[in-house]
């Protein structure tokens, strides 16, 4: 299995490569401060996932890698807008400066405005597949990405600092700045693959539940690991006075949500059958991570 996911970073990786050239142009600049991040060492978790939907509904790879691609060039503009001192002020990331610390703040801005331009350039230019369900999928993304998806939570996130959150209040933030792009990787790559809309909808509660987990996760590893084994510091939510799962509810009963979330996960792909392994095997590897 960890072959299969090694091959599948190793594709995307490729394809990112063709998407994401240095041209020989005056503002040059950004292109390099746009691939420093995206080639920083990241998981590429939501273009396997998109991808391996695909596979597990006999879709086309040619068809989904530039939404893959594309959906981890949003990832990766996120990730620069948060590292940002307005944002998280954060040095580094995955064990290097971050964005905006080796090019300024300014280039920083710049770059993750561009990774998010690069994306919907790539995926409302793509020849291969039909194009209703294309132009679908298109929507699919920029709806998780915006106002009420992963920015509509960071915007929550940001509002809930230092201020006491119910945990319906928090369920909702993460549901929006964690879940939703992890939820549309895995429905564009359903959507994309031809399936049912009852194929779409078991593949949206996998991803769901999915999110909820890794989340979970990330709060317990910001409590108890160490800046080496994630690249980056620990402690900065408790530092920020931010509520998370962990200083809500406690590492056990965290982890205990971790189990219960990964069963749901697993069980909404239960009309798959074995074709849904690998989605089962990785998902329980990402929610019972170290780093």
């Amino acid at each position: 299995m960890k072959n299969r996911l090694n091959g599948d970073i190793a594709e995307i990786n490729a394809a990112l490569e063709k998407y994401m050239g240095v041209p020989n142009e005056p503002q040059k600049t950004i292109y390099e401060a746009m691939r420093y991040s995206l080639f920083a060492g990241g998981k590429r978790l939501r273009p396997v996932l998109m991808l391996e939907t695909a596979k597990m509904l006999g879709g086309d790879a040619d068809v989904v890698m530039p939404f893959a691609c594309a959906m981890e060039m949003i990832h990766t503009y996120s990730l620069i807008h948060d590292d940002l001192p307005a944002m998280d002020n954060d040095d580094y990331r995955r064990g290097r400066l971050t964005c905006h610390k080796k090019y300024g703040e300014a280039i920083a801005i710049l770059a993750g405005d561009a990774l998010l331009n690069r994306a919907f350039e790539i995926t409302s230019s793509a020849g291969a597949g039909d194009p209703a369900l294309l132009l679908r999928a298109v929507s699919m993304l920029a709806q998780s990405s915006g106002a009420r998806g992963m920015i509509g939570g960071q915007v929550i996130d940001i509002e809930s600092e230092m201020r006491p959150i119910t945990l319906q209040e928090l369920e909702y933030l993460q549901l929006l700045k964690t879940g939703a792009i992890i939820r549309s990787s895995c429905t564009v790559g359903a959507l994309l693959s031809g399936g049912s809309e009852e194929d779409v909808a078991a593949v949206d509660e996998f991803a769901k539940n999915l999110g909820r987990a890794f989340q979970i996760r990330d709060d317990i590893l910001d409590r108890i690991g160490s800046d080496e084994e994630l690249g980056k510091p620990t402690g900065s939510d408790e530092a920020e006075g931010k509520t998370t799962f962990v200083s809500m509810l406690g590492i056990e009963k965290s982890e205990e949500l971790v189990a219960e979330y990964s069963k749901k996960a697993a069980e909404a792909l239960s009309r798959f059958g074995e074709r849904a392994d690998f989605l089962k095997w990785l998902a329980d590897y990402l929610v019972s991570r170290r780093s």
